[in-house]
């Protein structure tokens, strides 16, 4: 990802959002940055750093669904909202970003807390 993707606001594009299927994730790459993981679910989008908290899976090889996504791992779940660990063996949270979804795009706001 360039500085092209970053606006004045300070948010980061990081995909279209028909790079995300419903009940999928996708993992992105931003320089400088953890990788991290957007995804489709309930017909809304979530981001967060892509790594689990527990080991080093992807979140975004994860099953997602009913705003949690569930590692591909160890089965931790974490609530995509939130980020905070839902079941065992998951007890640390993972950081969530506020997504913003504009003119057909995926954005964060990285220094911002969730909504």
């Amino acid at each position: 990802m360039s500085d092209s993707d970053a606006t004045a606001t300070g948010v980061l594009r990081l995909c279209r959002v028909e790079a995300v299927e419903e009940g999928e994730a996708l993992r992105v790459e931003v320089e400088g940055r953890p990788p991290l993981a957007v995804f489709h679910v309930d017909g809304q989008f979530y981001v967060s750093d892509d790594t689990c908290s527990h080991g080093d899976a992807s979140l975004a090889e994860g099953y997602a669904e009913n705003g949690q996504v569930e590692c591909p791992w160890h089965s931790g779940r974490f609530c995509l909202k939130t980020g905070s660990a839902l079941t065992f063996p998951a007890v640390e949270p993972i950081r969530v970003y506020k997504t913003i979804v504009r003119d057909g795009e995926v954005f964060i706001d990285p220094e911002s807390e969730p909504t």
